[in-house]
């Protein structure tokens, strides 16, 4: 059970409104109350019961209500975009985890305390660091009521999907929960998406916008279903039921379909990244000798700038509907709109770097300052002059600008935590499921961490869920089972 049911005090009188009678006159007072409002075209009052039984799963079962928001993420709807006064929120899952994150608060006053073995685990110590820079440069921001939201937010997505998640992860087989109640809506949307895209007789321009209300772009909708096409191999094994097998390969050839025609070039990149990661841990070559390479290609590329550059700008291959032509693309930077623009923005986050190199400008802010830092060199068909058409495209360099070279340091702290504790803990287990699943899980995160040097989606609930989420769970499989599988492992 999770870590709120086991103990969260049952004194709130909840149970005594549930009497019968009580029942009856609430329920009658409802249907009058609701057909008043529909009356007068108010139909929003026809939630209440459902915003009700959130309230009463909050509190006595926190651990559905994460699955039912876990579920909800691939089909959760920004509110931004639907007319209600330009507040940035995806409904039904944020106001959700904002309230388990006020629930995890009240938690930790009632018990004076968390698990000592979360708290102090490596992992979270980076998040701590993360976490506190990036308040640090809230209160020095340029825009901090713009800043302060940016971290709420980023608060609600920590708190419950690392957190509370690793309490829910705490039984180990609830993996299979976590990933079905995302991948099963996922592959939904998916489905919708290319029967959308029939229509449109598969035009690359098209791709832009079919997977639309659910996912706000491709690349975003790419970088998921690059994330979930490793995690998927947890279910194809042969140590899984048939339908489960039948089930997983049928949503992978789905998920291959679909990341094909999202013509995302990143996310194809993400998954030979994930494909060689997967190669360096199955011929166990060890971090000193891939350190010595990794430095020894980035040495090379600096010696060779210049000529590599001079052989990029010869490639006038533009996106395109043929997929060996969009792959060519790719390193296309003297002509394609994309590429160039997310050149832009790179140079325009540098430069704001150079003007604030401690501090930055503030968490979030980037979309509304970067627009004076564009170099008419550097625009594009798709650049605003006012610069109001997105962020930064990197996790890394996002950061160097609105939080200065400890907010991008912090960044790379962190996701190279995640990595070394990853790749420890799967050398460390048996062969075995958990150690597929610990692998599975591992290459997932890799594909955003790659993806992140391209776009960055972490203020999104679509990519943070399972993000989080899957950190969480090598979390908790690092803390409440490696140990015990070992002695099992060693006992046979």
């Amino acid at each position: 059970m999770l870590w709120f049911n086991e103990k969260f005090p049952n004194n709130i009188g909840l149970i005594n409104i549930l009497k019968p009678y009580w029942v009856y006159f609430f329920s009658f007072l409802f249907i009058a109350l609701n057909g008043y409002f529909v009356v007068k075209e108010f139909y929003y009052i026809s939630l209440l019961p459902f915003a009700i039984a959130l309230i009463f799963m909050a509190f006595y079962h926190l651990d559905k209500l994460m699955w039912f928001i876990v579920f909800t993420t691939p089909l959760s709807l920004n509110i931004e975009e639907m007319d209600f006064g330009g507040i940035g929120m995806y409904l039904p899952t944020e106001p959700l985890m904002f309230g388990v994150m006020i629930l995890f608060f009240l938690r930790l006053i009632y018990d004076k305390g968390f698990d000592s073995k979360i708290v102090f685990h490596p992992i979270s110590k980076a998040i701590y660091i993360y976490l506190l820079w990036m308040l640090i440069t809230v209160l020095t921001s340029e825009m901090i009521v713009i800043s302060l939201k940016f971290m709420l937010s980023r608060l609600w997505f920590i708190v419950c999907f690392y957190f509370v998640a690793t309490q829910l992860l705490k039984k180990v087989e609830n993996y299979r929960i976590f990933f079905w109640c995302y991948l099963i809506p996922l592959v939904g949307v998916a489905i919708y998406t290319l029967v959308r895209f029939i229509h449109f007789d598969f035009n690359e321009k098209a791709a832009h916008w079919v997977m639309e209300p659910f996912y706000k772009d491709h690349t975003s909708y790419g970088a998921i279903l690059a994330l979930f096409i490793p995690i998927i191999f947890i279910f194809i094994s042969k140590t899984e039921k048939k339908f489960v097998r039948i089930s997983a390969v049928l949503f992978l050839i789905v998920l291959c379909i679909a990341i094909i025609f999202s013509y995302t070039r990143a996310a194809w990149v993400s998954l030979i990244a994930s494909f060689v990661l997967m190669l360096v841990y199955k011929l166990r070559i060890n971090f000193k000798q891939l350190s010595i390479f990794g430095l020894s290609i980035i040495l090379l590329i600096l010696l060779n700038w210049n000529s590599i550059m001079m052989e990029l700008e010869r490639n006038k291959q533009d996106s395109s509907q043929n997929l060996s032509e969009h792959v060519e693309s790719i390193s296309n930077v003297s002509s394609d709109a994309s590429n160039k623009e997310r050149i832009n923005r790179w140079n325009s986050a540098y430069k704001m770097f150079l003007e604030r190199p401690f501090f930055g400008w503030g968490p979030g802010t980037y979309v509304f300052q970067y627009a004076p830092f564009q170099s008419s060199k550097d625009k594009t068909i798709i650049s605003t002059n006012i610069g109001d058409n997105g962020n930064a495209h990197s996790e890394y360099i996002g950061p160097l600008a609105e939080s200065g070279l400890f907010g991008m340091l912090s960044v790379f702290y962190l996701f190279g935590t995640v990595l070394y504790c990853a790749s420890k803990l799967f050398h460390k287990l048996p062969v075995g499921k958990v150690k597929t699943v610990v692998l599975c899980t591992t290459l997932g995160i890799f594909t955003y961490m790659i993806h992140g040097f391209l776009n960055n989606y972490l203020d999104t609930d679509k990519l943070s869920v399972p993000f989080w989420g899957c950190i969480a769970l090598l979390v908790a499989i690092d803390v409440y089972h490696s140990d015990r599988i070992l002695l099992e492992s060693d006992t046979k």
